[in-house]
């Protein structure tokens, strides 16, 4: 099993890779429970792609890096995708790079599990995740984890971080397996029986 993270962070280090490693580190263990061997985990950097992302608007295909960027994200049974705050949104590198991934190859993300998470200055920007992330994602027809991840810079020490950690990566851990946590629907469809047209144009007549 294969887990990847796309982190967008742009400095060395990266409170945004720091996400995506502590976000790795508890989905990893728990997507192969109760096997001991944890899954897969691979991290790409797309600061280091950030010229062969450019090129491949300019020139129409993926450079070698890239394109085995592309190839890893589309393998993978699951992915974390983290990026900083700019603008209120996420950073145009990391659009950038799923933009040209969905021109590449347009159903790389369908059906696939994806936690998303971001990294700001603040907490006021904490609704990025679901004004902007999840909408991006769902576009590219991804199943989005219900708990996104949002880390402020006062978030990090604090306690209330890794219960978020927590709960998200069990969330996609739980996906990977292919394990639901919803639970089945009872009762009856109101589709199941449909009264005839007739019989409701019939109920409407005036007696006599």
């Amino acid at each position: 099993m294969r887990l990847v993270v796309v982190s967008a962070g742009l400095s060395v280090p990266s409170s945004t890779r720091l996400l995506g490693d502590r976000l790795a580190a508890v989905a990893a263990p728990a997507a192969t429970a109760p096997e001991p061997q944890p899954a897969d985990v691979e991290v790409i950097e797309l600061r280091d792609l950030a010229v062969e992302i450019a090129h491949t608007f300019t020139n129409g295909f993926p450079g070698r890096a890239l394109a085995g960027a592309f190839d890893a994200v589309a393998g993978a049974d699951g992915l974390i995708v983290v990026t900083p705050v700019f603008s209120a949104s996420y950073s145009g590198l990391f659009k950038s790079f799923f933009d040209a991934l969905s021109v590449t190859d347009p159903e790389a993300l369908a059906g696939k599990p994806v936690l998303i998470a971001a990294t700001g200055g603040t907490a006021r920007h904490s609704l990025v995740l679901d004004h902007a992330l999840r909408p991006l994602f769902s576009h590219l027809k991804a199943v989005v984890v219900p708990t996104g991840v949002y880390a402020a810079s006062e978030d990090w020490g604090a306690e209330g971080l890794n219960g978020r950690v927590e709960r998200a990566a069990g969330e996609l851990a739980a996906l990977m397996a292919g394990l639901s946590t919803a639970r089945p629907l009872t009762g009856r469809d109101s589709f199941e029986e449909v009264t005839p047209f007739e019989e409701r144009l019939a109920a409407l007549r005036p007696a006599g």
